[in-house]
């Protein structure tokens, strides 16, 4: 009974810890917020008493104003607080800003509201030592102007709120608890508590807690909340699961691998984070607009100032103030600075949704501009489960060495090739198993094994010089294999790899190996052609494997038997020649191509890996997510730019009204809130956008 309810209070002080960690992700977020929410209630509260006032300063009114409010005291009693109060946020960003040589925001409405209240202040002064003087007082510009500015910040908190909405999201995947097998017995404990290599039993429904590999059982997992797709994948023994997908109709056991901030799930939302938080190129350019943009609005609002004092209405320094005052405010640039990161944040959060990871807005940015897809084929074009399809070992191998015969052959490449974990070796290994050959042989005595990354191996098997691999290696070591050439060019005009092998010098013949192409890899690469997009199938394999694995998937541009240490130049080949080259692949024998690419797109069974490797991850195995990643890309790029134009015809057309006195400045005060509102509105649109 004791240990049950240590248990409940461990599940209760988890639940708890668990609140906190996602409230301190959030945490910035809620607390600025609330923060506005608080300034500006106070604010409006204070604020309304004078624009009670000022309304029935307009012509024809008629409503009832109590005596009290119409005292320039009490006007600024109430405009004082929402001044230097609630407005010492805009001060103290404006003095940041000027002290880094820069002009903003916060400096526009700290000189508009600042001018507004110092005149009001002056006539007030003037009014308390000559009561017969009628004082122009402008306290409620001042106090609304600000209290407009917090509207408009709260709205667009409460915005760009939604566009974290992908994060948040999969904050709350995060699992719970965990059951960990103790002792030989389940035991229910929060997540923090799990361990690597724990042994994890998840049931049917459940929430798989940590990533790991599963030691016991099949199942079907729905991994949705990674890829997008709602696609049972079946796992077995020796799969990879991740934390937070979702266990189907039957229980099995996992070695825990990853856990805590190692998990996918936790690296997505870094990912995600990370490219919210970073800057794109574009919205470099509209900083350096903005900071050039306002000291020339200064300049144009003193020239209004001077224009109305001593030429519009000469010596009537109230109507000259209101006009320099009205083309502050209206020239508030936030709309310009909210352009880019409104349409960054919301353009990679929906990305995540459908399983494209942006590494940061430069790459959300340059996606689209991509003209030259280059594919690998294993585990891209095909899906990365290589077989050994076809053993063709020569019949004369007793000739080699007397008593020689296939199975000792097979099993003699077979104790070889479990020395190496690349798939094609681990294809043969298993390949060779399942025609019942016992790799288990203590007999047999293994020396000297060399391996050539991307050519094969070589090894002394008994006494006798083993050589497995490609024609290169077959070459490299002067052995001749030229009369098997037609049947092999039979045998790989299927699509199959053919893996050669020689003994004490002599061919003696090859294993054959499939790698069946992805159902969807011929409608994705229809599609990218569709866009105009030149597709490109780069592979070691001998070209006419190449040729037949491209003709079948509709590709026309080969290049065949690249090694991987050759794939970055071919590369950059490419972008000699004038080709924005994206690089698509998994990180094994890629990590320089998806380097030295414009753009390198990591995909592959490794989630965890492939978002180490490249710039744009594919959390699918589906090449129509590369499709969908440029059209991601282009359309964040095509609301950013529209953004930015509405944001500067905005500014274009409203300064000359603001100038000419066709705006009270607290009319100029909601337009400019406004403005900042649609902008973000305008990227929001972004969230209903379909991609494909």
């Amino acid at each position: 009974m004791e240990k049950k309810e240590l248990q409940v209070r461990n599940m209760d002080a988890f639940e708890k810890s668990s609140a906190l960690e996602d409230n301190r992700i959030m945490k910035n977020r809620h607390d600025t917020l609330a923060g506005q929410q608080k300034n500006l209630i106070l604010s409006v509260i204070l604020s309304l008493p004078l624009l009670w006032v000022m309304i029935t300063h307009f012509a024809g009114t008629k409503i009832y104003v109590p005596s009290f409010l119409l005292n320039p005291w009490v006007q600024f009693v109430l405009a004082t607080p929402v001044q230097f109060w609630i407005g010492r946020s805009f001060y103290v960003g404006a003095y940041q800003a000027l002290r880094r040589g820069i002009a903003n925001l916060d400096v526009l409405v700290v000189l508009s509201s600042t001018s507004a209240y110092v005149y009001s202040l002056v006539a007030m002064v003037k009014w308390t030592n000559h009561y017969h003087y009628m004082p122009g007082i402008y306290f409620e510009t001042s106090a609304l102007l600000i209290t407009l500015v917090l509207i408009g910040k709260l709205l667009e908190s409460l915005a760009k709120g939604q566009n974290s909405a992908a994060v948040k999201s999969l904050i709350r995947l995060r699992p719970h608890t965990a059951t960990v097998m103790r002792e030989g017995q389940p035991v229910q404990v929060a997540i923090q508590e799990v361990q690597v290599n724990d042994i994890l039993i998840v049931q049917p429904k459940e929430q798989i807690p940590v990533d790991g590999t599963i030691v016991e059982g099949t199942s079907f997992v729905d991994e949705s909340m990674l890829t997008g797709e709602h696609n049972l994948v079946s796992k077995q023994v020796g799969d990879r699961v991740f934390g937070a997908t979702i266990n189907g109709d039957t229980s099995f056991y996992l070695r825990a691998d990853r856990i805590g901030g190692q998990t996918v799930l936790s690296r997505m939302i870094k990912v995600v984070e990370e490219a919210q938080q970073s800057k794109a190129p574009i919205q470099r350019v509209a900083d350096s607009v903005a900071s050039v943009f306002v000291p020339i609005v200064v300049v144009i609002a003193i020239i209004t100032f001077g224009l109305w004092y001593m030429v519009f209405q000469a010596g009537d320094l109230a109507a000259a103030l209101e006009a320099g005052i009205s083309v502050l405010v209206i020239a508030c640039p936030c709309a310009l600075g909210l352009a880019t990161p409104a349409s960054i944040m919301v353009g990679s959060g929906r990305a995540a949704e459908v399983g494209v990871l942006f590494k940061g807005a430069e790459f959300l940015e340059s996606t689209h501009e991509v003209d030259t897809i280059v594919l690998d084929k294993r585990g891209t074009i095909t899906k990365g489960q290589p077989k050994l399809a076809e053993v063709a070992l020569e019949n004369h191998l007793d000739q080699i060495s007397s008593g020689l015969n296939t199975e000792t052959m097979l099993m003699w490449i077979g104790l070889v090739e479990q020395n190496s974990n690349h798939p094609i070796a681990v294809a043969i290994v298993r390949g060779i198993e399942e025609r019942g050959i016992n790799l288990v042989h203590n007999a047999i005595t293994i020396e000297d094994i060399e391996s050539y990354a991307g050519y094969g191996v070589r090894a002394v098997v008994d006494g006798h010089e083993l050589v497995i691999g490609t024609r290169r290696l077959l070459s490299q070591y002067h052995i001749g294999f030229s009369a098997a050439e037609p049947k092999l060019a039979v045998l790989e005009s299927t699509g199959r790899t053919a893996i050669l092998v020689a003994l004490d010098g002599t061919y003696v013949g090859s294993l054959m190996v499939s790698d069946d192409v992805k159902e969807t890899t011929a409608s994705a690469i229809a599609r990218l052609k569709q866009m105009g997009i030149e597709v490109v199938l780069m592979t070691g394999d001998h070209r006419r494997t190449a040729n037949s694995i491209a003709h079948e998937v509709g590709i026309v541009h080969v290049l065949a038997e690249v090694h991987p240490d050759e794939k970055a130049e071919a590369i950059r080949t490419l972008q000699t020649d004038g080709h924005q080259v994206a690089m698509v692949g998994d990180v094994s024998n890629n990590a320089a191509a998806l380097a030295v690419a414009d753009i390198g797109i990591s995909i592959g069974p490794s989630l965890d890996v492939a978002m180490d490797a490249g710039d744009v991850t594919i959390m699918r195995e589906d090449l129509n997510s590369i499709a969908d990643a440029i059209q991601i890309s282009n359309k964040t790029m095509n609301n950013m730019k529209l953004n930015l134009f509405l944001a500067l015809v905005y500014n274009t057309i409203a300064i000359p009204i603001a100038a000419f006195g066709l705006l009270e400045p607290w009319i100029v005060g909601a337009a400019m809130a406004l403005s900042s509102v649609s902008v973000v509105l305008n990227a929001l649109r972004l969230q209903k956008s379909k991609w494909v």
